[in-house]
């Protein structure tokens, strides 16, 4: 009988300790093992591709990639974990899921070895199931799968304008055979074993969350948006929660960009992040995107751009404050100077843009706001740009932050650009200084 009972308090404290491991969220912040978790990290799309057996040599680079973050203090990733095969232009090579429930083993072993490289290295991993652009597949591709009348349509019409053609991807949110495809998904990789640690998905602790998309929006602003705002928030709400049901262990976020995601609204956002599923706030600034910087004209509009991405920042720290729930800024970044997309070129401006966005995220943590990390966009490590972008010439080299229908090199920070890392250290120091 004592014996029992040791066996079944060992048994328990395991258990306490395995929990203890994975990120929880508490009075508003991020804790690990009971103390509170800040970081800078990065996003790193293609850490499922080097992963791959399919990528020759690209195990041997996502180590040397690892090994590099981890000695920078750059320990927190937001990494693809789905992608559908589509025939939109600069689509990837190779994808998860080929047709509806097809996935492909080795692009999913893919996954596995990131996560266990990740785990040996006590990194946390923020993983995004869907997208709503084409560049992966995402929203659109399931579309085609289930919708014949679409399928002609997306991907995509050339000669209909770019806000139009990704209105398509909110028909996603209502299509029930859509949504049943997504589920299996989501069902089939919670459920999954890694094959290289024998550990579920659903009980790793280097996963820190489950994201429900890459950027999901409503639609475009205006009366297409609005007629398609309670669609989009039943959505957030049904897919977190069937998350949750099935894993009790991980948090979940929604990808949201933030106002600008909910087509300028700030109380649809609000709204749509109320729901006691989503764990905590996530936060996308684009200054190029938004029209805020003009890279023609960068002198004359970089001052803008650390104003309004500092005001941008702040309405939504205050937000997250008055909702007890974490923020995370997990996607921003700038051109180089002159354009260029060579890696180590000079990034001047680009570097005192992400100081101003870091000491503005540092002022608002000492200030008790809930702001608990962030995510630059994105990680290029060693990777060398193609210049002209052929999706048949990518290989174990060529991977960097950029997806592919971008500009090789536009907003990657490579292992080159010492003046940006010394920033983010400096940071990284000064965020875990409050932990």
């Amino acid at each position: 009988m004592r014996f029992l009972l040791l066996t079944l308090l060992v048994v328990g404290i395991t258990s306490l300790s395995a929990q203890d491991k994975f990120v929880k969220v508490k009075d508003g912040g991020f804790t690990i093992e009971g103390k509170p978790y800040h970081f800078i990290g990065a996003n790193m799309w293609y850490g499922c591709y080097l992963g791959s057996s399919k990528v020759p040599g690209g195990r041997e680079r996502l180590i040397r990639e690892l090994d590099f973050l981890q000695k920078e203090g750059i320990t927190n990733l937001r990494v693809l974990g789905a992608s559908e095969s589509s025939l939109f232009p600069n689509h990837f090579p190779f994808t998860i899921q080929t047709a509806p429930a097809q996935y492909d083993e080795e692009v999913l072993e893919g996954l596995d070895f990131l996560l266990a490289e990740m785990g040996k290295r006590n990194m946390k991993a923020v993983v995004y199931l869907n997208n709503y652009w084409n560049w992966s597949g995402g929203m659109g591709q399931y579309l085609t799968w289930s919708d014949p009348d679409l399928a002609a349509s997306v991907p995509f019409n050339p000669e209909r304008k770019w806000e139009k053609e990704m209105a398509l991807s909110t028909y996603f949110y209502s299509n029930e055979d859509a949504q049943k495809n997504f589920r299996l998904y989501i069902t089939n990789l919670i459920n999954r074993k890694n094959k290289f640690t024998s550990t579920s998905y659903k009980d790793d602790p280097t996963i820190m969350a489950w994201q429900l998309c890459n950027e999901p929006r409503p639609g475009m602003d205006g009366e297409h948006g609005e007629s398609n705002i309670s669609p989009f928030m039943q959505w957030i709400d049904g897919t977190a929660a069937y998350i949750h049901s099935l894993d009790k262990n991980h948090l979940v976020s929604s990808g949201s960009e933030g106002k600008m995601g909910a087509i300028q609204n700030l109380a649809y956002y609000e709204q749509s992040h109320a729901s006691k599923h989503i764990d905590y706030l996530t936060l996308h600034i684009w200054a190029k995107n938004w029209q805020w910087f003009d890279a023609e004209r960068p002198a004359a509009t970089i001052e803008r751009s650390k104003r309004n991405a500092v005001e941008y920042l702040n309405i939504h720290a205050e937000l997250a404050t008055k909702m007890n729930k974490p923020l995370v800024i997990e996607e921003f970044g700038l051109d180089r100077d002159n354009k260029s997309l060579k890696p180590g070129s000079a990034a001047k401006l680009r570097d005192a843009y992400f100081e101003t966005l870091f000491r503005s995220m540092l002022l608002q943590m000492k200030a008790g706001k809930t702001i608990a990390g962030a995510n630059f966009w994105a990680w290029g490590g060693e990777g060398s740009p193609m210049t002209e972008i052929k999706v048949e010439n990518v290989n174990a080299a060529t991977y960097v932050g950029d997806p592919f229908v971008e500009p090789q090199g536009l907003n990657s920070v490579f292992a080159a650009d010492k003046r940006t890392l010394k920033i983010i250290r400096k940071y990284n120091r000064k965020f875990n200084s409050l932990d």
